[in-house]
């Protein structure tokens, strides 16, 4: 693990981290000093900095790191596979890099079905699992991919080989402003944040770790749930839900065991980490204050 000056932007409490892994670079973040650790996994379209705010709230209790996956921000977007289980790889050699012990591992989003991965099969890895806003495939992420009951058309755009590398170079603010009016409230991304974002999108490349992790929904072919059967989670797992149904409540209450917490954080939209932070802390600190003293 390298220290390194900041790409681009930052926050006073982070210092910034490279780590060679087998097969990519990983950049990541890292706050406070003392406590159990909590590793911060992004969702779609986001990068460690959608954790900017949650992470001061985060660290006054806890050693708190935030990792860009590999093809996202400032990690490596070389040639090469960037599917669900390569990032399931890195995560699980990075906490190990780490050497801090098991982590409060919490994923949003599109990292949900690598939060479970790594839960699942590197269970001595994760202290507990917080998911938030997300699904697995098998279990509801696919129908996302269904415009016709409400699902979007991006999905499938992103997931289709080829397709994000052809299209989306140069029209990169038009597509993040477009999935910010979608996913939260408005002014949530304020243009300190959109900067940040579209620079990290508009890197040669930009669009791997994106078009991996989709086209992984659509080759799951039950893999998931199969998983989820032969190796239900063993340890705590938290739930936020915001913007409508409780979809991550029903998804990780079916793949985890009996302690199963779940919040609804009412009025608020899908990126809960940038629009809510401190109501997610406050939800995240209760859970692991919890898991840390049992």
């Amino acid at each position: 693990m390298t220290l390194t000056a900041p790409p681009a932007a930052t926050i006073p409490e982070v210092t910034h981290h490279l780590t060679d892994l087998d097969g990519t670079r990983l950049h990541h973040v890292s706050a406070g000093t003392a406590g159990s650790p909590v590793l911060l996994v992004h969702g779609w379209p986001e990068t460690w900095w959608a954790f900017h705010r949650l992470i001061p709230l985060l660290a006054r209790e806890h050693r708190v790191h935030a990792v860009d996956l590999r093809g996202f921000g400032d990690s490596g977007n070389g040639d090469g596979d960037y599917d669900e289980a390569d990032s399931v790889a890195d995560l699980h050699q990075l906490v190990e890099h780490l050497g801090e012990g098991p982590v409060h591992l919490l994923v949003q989003d599109i990292s949900g079905g690598i939060g479970f991965q790594v839960a699942a099969r590197h269970p001595d890895d994760v202290l507990s699992l917080v998911a938030v806003e997300s699904t697995l495939a098998g279990f509801g992420l696919e129908t996302l991919a269904d415009v016709n009951r409400g699902g979007s058309w991006h999905v499938g755009m992103l997931g289709a080989p080829g397709i994000p590398d052809l299209l989306l170079p140069g029209h990169e603010r038009a597509l993040l402003d477009w999935a910010w009016s979608l996913m939260a409230a408005p002014d949530t991304v304020t243009e300190e944040d959109a900067v940040e974002f579209v620079r990290t999108y508009s890197r040669p490349h930009a669009w791997r770790g994106s078009a991996g992790l989709y086209r992984s929904l659509f080759a799951d072919a039950g893999r998931t749930r199969a998983l989820a059967e032969a190796s239900p989670l063993s340890m705590p797992v938290l739930t936020v839900d915001a913007a409508s149904h409780p979809f991550t409540a029903s998804t990780f209450g079916q793949v985890a065991g009996a302690d199963v917490t779940s919040v609804h954080l009412a009025g608020v939209g899908h990126l809960v980490a940038q629009e809510a932070p401190e109501a997610l802390a406050s939800a995240v600190l209760e859970h692991t204050a919890r898991v840390d003293a049992g």
